[in-house]
């Protein structure tokens, strides 16, 4: 690109190669982009919604309806486009759950944004009014937040709520929200320490075998096959260190000229090696759990003498058996003192299939669980996985971020209502975008009304005149359709903060393409 300069020189700004779109052009691209992504996930909406089958170029597939697993195994190239990915990403981090719904929403501002454009609206005047649009639902869903106790009926109820629909094989949504509520009640005293609860999957049994474990689950199998596979009240070490034949620093070559000479060298490994499994004997330890590697010979060594012990530990995984057992970081085996090691009820290794697990139970500080998630194929513990993940981290929104509001699109509704109400006082172009943000928010409901077998014209048009007489209305599906109830009788409830967020991030990713006038970009 070049532009005029003096004497009738032309002055480069951009590269020849340079691609620049403007205008009306650049909006519609990338709001047309941005629709694109948010409609790949809208029929996954809802405890009805359709699962996604995604098939990488390596043949990997993933079968789900998580909105953020979805969105994050998509090849997306389009600037814009990614950026709705980016919404359900901050969705994801932030509480967890309703993914689906923020990319849904930021699509749909998308389109109503689109039409505004058409008519003239300045964009600007759009990015104010979906502003105001916005503090005015974070106004209403802190009015909806239902009032009461956070006690475990309604926890579960919540968690129920972000399962139902979601691949949970040969077990309903409620025994596992059972099992979610229990294990965020293990982790909570002023707050809860969500890292604390861990998730493990294994194939090779039913979902119905999904059960709770007070403690961690290591993937590391032990040394020797002549160690325990079980020891209670177990004193446990978690070494940081390699216990093998320490290399020297320095680069040198040695001469060995004879045979004693050979045997004094093979004689001082041995002893260094035995060395390391006499102190770690001598300390009284029953389990080590090592981060490096341990030589063959030590791991004969405490085989033994009846000590269990795993190599090559991961970072993360050692630290949370630390957590869990009290156990002190060690980085040398001399010296080892009491006050190092943790404790735990019980370390069992247990066979499933070729694979063996440790599980480390009840440990001294009794602050780790692991959620074990069964599934007869891979596809369906890893798809189990994420709903119970989810669960997880609805229930820790309910209890930490400000309770739970009517879920089934009667928030939504709500909302859309109470915008409409406040944009009678807005002067100016500005009110067409509160207006229009209103009439976007009818999606979900609608969305949720057309996946469950409704038609969703009827269905919103019943929403509204049941909300405006009872005060509250949601799609509840059942069966192969569904009715419009009120969702706080039928147990459906999602974390306020879960609609917060969904607001907040959708709205500012739609304003941020709906002000892009200009693209430019390298070739």
């Amino acid at each position: 690109m070049s532009q005029p300069a003096q004497r009738g020189q032309p002055m480069f700004i951009l590269a020849e190669d340079t691609e620049r779109t403007q205008g009306e052009d650049a909006q519609s691209s990338n709001i047309t982009a941005g629709k694109a992504v948010s409609n790949s996930v809208q029929s996954t909406l809802g405890p009805r919604g359709m699962d996604k089958m995604l098939v990488s170029d390596s043949g990997d597939v993933v079968i789900t309806n998580d909105g953020a697993t979805i969105l994050e195994e998509m090849d997306i190239e389009h600037p814009a486009a990614q950026m709705i990915v980016e919404v359900s990403t901050t969705q994801e981090e932030e509480v967890g759950d309703g993914t689906t719904t923020a990319a849904v929403l930021a699509g749909e501002l998308l389109s109503r944004a689109e039409d505004l454009l058409d008519d003239d609206v300045h964009p600007t005047s759009i990015v104010e009014g979906y502003h105001e649009a916005a503090r005015i639902a974070q106004e209403t869903i802190d009015e909806r937040v239902v009032e009461g106790s956070v006690d475990d009926d309604l926890l579960e109820n919540v968690a129920v709520t972000s399962m139902t629909g979601k691949g949970t094989g040969d077990i309903g949504a409620r025994p596992l929200a059972e099992t979610v509520v229990e294990a965020i009640r293990r982790v909570e005293s002023d707050n809860v320490d969500r890292d604390s609860v861990r998730v493990r999957t294994q194939t090779g049994a039913s979902s119905s075998a999904t059960e709770l474990v007070e403690g961690i689950i290591s993937e590391e199998e032990p040394l020797h096959e002549n160690m325990p596979r079980r020891v209670e009240s177990a004193d446990i070490a978690v070494l940081d260190l390699d216990l093998e034949v320490s290399e020297s620093n320095i680069d040198a070559e040695y001469n060995v000229t004879s045979v004693d000479q050979l045997n004094a060298a093979l004689d001082a490994e041995e002893s260094e090696l035995q060395t390391y499994a006499d102190s770690l004997v001598d300390s009284g330890i029953d389990v080590a759990f090592v981060t490096g590697d341990v030589d063959d010979r030590v791991a004969s060594a405490l085989a033994n003498e009846g000590v269990l012990a795993f190599d090559s530990v991961d970072d993360d995984e050692a630290e949370a058996i630390s957590q869990a057992t009290a156990a002190r970081f060690v980085g040398t085996v001399d010296d080892l003192e009491a006050d190092d090691f943790g404790h735990a009820e019980l370390v069992r290794v247990e066979k499933f299939g070729d694979e063996e697990l440790a599980f480390i139970e009840g440990g001294s500080k009794a602050e780790s669980v692991t959620v074990f998630v069964r599934g007869g194929t891979e596809h369906v513990a890893d798809e189990l996985e994420r709903a119970l993940s989810d669960g997880l981290d609805v229930v820790t929104a309910a209890i930490e971020q400000g309770g739970v509001v009517p879920g089934a699109g009667a928030t939504e509704i709500a909302i859309a209502d109470g915008i409409r109400e406040e944009a009678a006082s807005i002067t100016g172009r500005k009110q067409l975008a509160v207006e229009a943000f209103a009439d976007a928010l009818d999606v979900l409901p609608r969305t949720l009304a057309t996946n469950a077998g409704m038609d969703p014209i009827d269905a919103l048009v019943e929403l509204r005149s049941t909300y405006d007489s009872e005060g509250t209305a949601g799609i509840i599906a059942e069966g192969q359709t569904g009715r419009v109830a009120d969702p706080l009788e039928a147990g459906i409830l999602d974390p306020a903060a879960v609609k917060r967020e969904a607001v907040e991030s959708a709205t500012e990713a739609a304003t941020m393409i709906t002000r892009i006038d200009d693209v430019i970009s390298a070739s």
